[in-house]
């Protein structure tokens, strides 16, 4: 049986040529095109417009950098431990990045294509936003890319993201589906649901028309980012000693309070 062919265009080399996407590395590409640029030409095969750059650039930016979030932390102690490995320190914080913490994204635009899959033009996004909450609600199922624990009523990221798709002739049916899910979910919970920063990089990956299956992506290239600079800072102010001596430090004077509670001391 003869063997398949295996085809890449990803990238290619001879000793004194490097090529990416079919493009020539050096002659190309370096010095030539940015981050953002690189990062759609990987994902399409194809160099983006400048609407698709501006918009991409400030989706990758948005989930760099959010403090001392678990991932954040993750990475601090695991570099603590093995100082020799930063891309294990970084890699365990990536690992955290699922349907708690910064991967929505990847939910929310699978909700949204789904929902807008069979939709008509002129589809009453309201009834639909009710018809999806109704059904994610009653299933007792999480709505990726709504609500906050800290940004109440309005995540301040979302409305930028939005006012740059905007201005870049991005802003259609996904948003105006995401906003609508968002409120449905306020009217029947009666809780705050705005749209959360994740929310905005699903409904805008699906703007630009991205595979959801790579939304959570974009999310993992700026987390790395600001994984790295957690590393730079631990470098040069470590906390990670701290975190960890005062978790220990805490665990044991409550063990130590409850066993004093249960002998009646």
């Amino acid at each position: 049986m003869p063997e398949k062919p295996m085809l890449s265009r990803m990238g290619a080399s001879v000793p004194d040529r490097i090529w990416v996407q079919g493009r020539d590395l050096c002659g190309e590409l370096l010095g030539k095109i940015g981050f953002a640029e690189m990062t759609w030409l990987e994902l399409t095969g194809e160099l983006p417009t400048a609407q698709q750059t501006a918009l991409l650039e400030a989706m990758l930016l948005t989930l760099v950098e959010h403090g001392a979030t678990p991932m954040a932390i993750a990475t601090r102690l695991t570099y603590l431990g093995a100082p020799e490995a930063l891309q294990g320190a970084v890699a365990a914080g990536l690992l955290g990045m699922g349907t708690t913490f910064a991967g929505t994204a990847e939910g929310a635009a699978r909700m949204l294509y789904a929902a807008l899959a069979d939709a008509p033009g002129d589809a009453d996004l309201v009834e639909l936003a009710a018809q999806v909450v109704d059904r994610e609600l009653d299933a007792k199922r999480q709505i990726f890319g709504i609500g906050h624990h800290l940004h109440k009523p309005i995540d301040p990221r979302t409305p930028v993201l939005f006012d740059i798709a905007k201005r870049n002739g991005y802003k259609g049916r996904y948003v105006a589906l995401m906003q609508a899910v968002a409120a449905a979910a306020e009217r029947r919970t009666g809780k705050s649901m705005p749209v959360n920063a994740t929310g905005a990089l699903g409904a805008l990956c699906c703007e630009l028309g991205l595979d959801w299956r790579l939304c959570r992506g974009l999310a993992v290239i700026g987390r790395a980012v600001g994984l790295v600079g957690h590393i730079a800072e631990e470098l040069r102010t470590p906390i990670a000693r701290e975190i960890w001596m005062r978790t220990e430090d805490a665990i044991a004077r409550s063990v130590a309070v409850a066993d004093a509670a249960e002998v009646g001391v």
